[in-house]
This record gives structure tokens, C-alpha cells and sequence, in this order.
């Protein structure tokens, strides 16, 4: 068994290009969780995704179980998010304290401001005292190796992020057959990673689910293969069960990247569903939203 690695960005560091979803650890049981994460490790994905905020913060510490067991930090690339959404550096070091413990490390390979997705985000974050000076300050400090920034909402927010001058070494975004069409990431935003040397992590393949509620017949893996057949660093799936985790791995499994003909029908067949993001809420509402998130924007946290 052969997972691909690529170049993380213009590090010297190599990435697993099926990246572990922290969030859908949280939903099986803790023992089933903590498997998976043990079952991707040793199959080559090295790349973890997390975030302080997930479950109520219990996918960090079910990760951090796992990777207490010896022999698998030291094989894991591992990366968790800033969720001090109010953006005060003061506010973010703590969040990033408290990581560590749960995942029961001294350092972070990762660490990036989740969920910049409110129009405000920008502004608060290079903001005198703004949650950018933390990002400096954890890396100057050795807590953390890389820094970095996540978004779903609008590539015009991510593109604010990155005309700072700000030395980003990541950034996470929705990529998928859908994306192509309507705000599109792909288009807009991997450019500028490209041109700037910035790792590309891909998010939503399967459109966080709703690909399948067009009912295209776009199978969650051919989903997964789109988006990996972009100039990604890493592509990270959610997965909530050993089965899932065993299909991803069979599709990055010796990968080979889409061919023309395939990767134009896939867009063909998407295309008429794409409009207006209905199918990504995540870009078209606030339905992805955070807890955290809406709490310090003063947005409801039903609706």
C-alpha cells in the first residue's frame, strides 16, 4: 500500500495526500475514533486535521489518545485550529495551550485560524493584537511549525487574507466538482497559493455531503479523486467509521490523477447544479457555521 505524499508547499516537509478529518472523529465511539486514527497512520496518511472547537473538544482529545501510543506522533504531521473567533492574540495563545494538552504534545506541525469566514475576519485578524501576531508568536516560540488560515465561505475573504504581505505557509479550502462552477476556490484561490508558494489543503470533496442530494451519481470517491487531482498538498476527509476510512484509502492508494476526458465529464455533469452554491450552503448560508463562531459574531446559533 502506496499513499502519495506531496511537497507542503515550498517547504522541505512532504504530506500524505489523504489528509484524516478531525470533526467525524468525534462521532463514532472513542474507541472506534481512536482507531481510525491509529488505521490511517499506519496505512501513510500523515496528515491530521483538528480543531479545538470539534465535539465540544473531544476529537482533540481523542487524537491526542492515539498519538500518545508510542511510535505514532513522530509519524504524524499534525495540525489543529485557532478558534478564538474574536481574534485577539491574547485569546488565541490560550486556545493553542489548551490544544496541546488535549492532543498531549509540545508542539503542533500546523496550527491554523479556523473558520475565517465572517467579512469582519480579515480586519480583526491583522488588527493590532489580532490573532496574526499570535500565529508569529507561536512560531517564534517553536509551539508551532507552520501557520496557516481555513475558509469556507467566499474566495474574496481568503483573497483579503492573502494580499497582507503575511507569511502563510497554509491554507485550507472547499474543493470539489461543485466549487468548479460558483465562487470557486479552484479558480481563484490555488492560483494565488501557487504564486505565493502557500500549501493547498482541500476540504469537501463530497461538498460536505451534499453532493450527494443533487443525485448526479458522483461517487463520494470519484468526488475524492477530483479533488486530489488538483495541485493540493493534501486533500482532508471527514471519516466516521473504519469503512470509510478503508475506501478513502483505496482511492489514494497508488493514485493517478483524473484523466481530461474524466475530469470534463465530472464538471459536465456537475455543472447544472453548481449555481448559486445551493448545493455548498457552506458558501450560500450560515449553515456551517460554528458554534464558537456565531457566539462571537451575534449570530443565532440555530438557523
Amino acid at each position: 500500500m502506496t499513499i502519495p505524499t506531496r511537497p507542503f508547499g515550498n517547504s522541505e516537509e512532504h504530506v500524505s495526500l489523504l489528509g484524516l478529518g478531525g470533526a467525524h472523529i468525534g462521532n463514532p465511539s472513542a474507541e472506534e475514533g481512536i482507531r481510525i486514527v491509529h488505521e490511517a497512520i499506519d496505512a501513510g496518511v500523515t496528515f491530521l486535521d483538528n480543531a479545538w472547537e470539534y465535539n465540544d473538544r473531544e476529537s482533540e482529545r481523542r487524537m491526542g489518545k492515539a498519538l500518545a501510543r508510542e511510535g505514532y506522533r513522530s509519524r504524524a504531521f499534525l495540525m489543529t485550529k485557532d478558534c478564538a473567533h474574536d481574534r485577539v492574540a491574547t485569546h488565541s495563545m490560550q486556545k493553542l495551550e489548551e490544544s496541546l494538552q488535549m492532543l498531549q504534545t509540545d508542539y503542533l506541525d500546523l496550527w491554523q485560524i479556523h473558520e475565517v469566514v465572517w467579512e469582519e475576519d480579515p480586519d480583526r485578524i491583522f488588527a493590532p493584537g489580532g490573532s496574526a501576531e499570535a500565529m508569529l508568536r507561536a512560531k517564534e516560540q517553536g509551539k508551532v511549525r507552520y501557520i496557516g488560515f481555513t475558509g469556507h465561505k467566499h474566495p474574496d475573504i481568503h483573497r483579503r487574507m492573502l494580499e497582507q504581505g503575511f507569511p502563510w505557509d497554509a491554507v485550507q479550502m472547499p474543493l470539489n466538482v461543485l466549487d468548479a462552477h460558483y465562487a470557486s476556490f479552484e479558480r481563484e484561490i490555488v492560483p494565488l497559493c501557487q504564486e505565493q508558494g502557500i500549501a493547498v489543503i482541500g476540504m469537501k470533496s463530497n461538498a460536505g455531503g451534499h453532493l450527494n442530494d443533487t443525485h448526479l451519481g458522483i461517487a463520494p470517491e470519484d468526488a475524492l479523486r477530483y479533488a486530489m487531482s488538483l495541485p493540493v498538498a493534501t486533500v482532508v476527509s471527514g471519516m466516521t467509521s473504519l469503512e470509510v476510512l478503508r475506501k478513502n484509502i483505496a482511492v489514494a492508494d497508488g493514485f493517478e490523477p483524473l484523466a481530461n476526458d474524466e475530469r470534463a465529464d465530472l464538471l459536465l455533469r456537475s455543472a447544472p447544479h453548481a449555481d448559486g452554491a445551493v448545493a455548498e450552503p457552506f458558501k450560500s448560508s450560515r449553515v456551517f457555521e460554528g458554534k464558537e463562531g456565531r457566539l462571537a459574531n451575534g449570530y443565532p446559533l440555530s438557523g
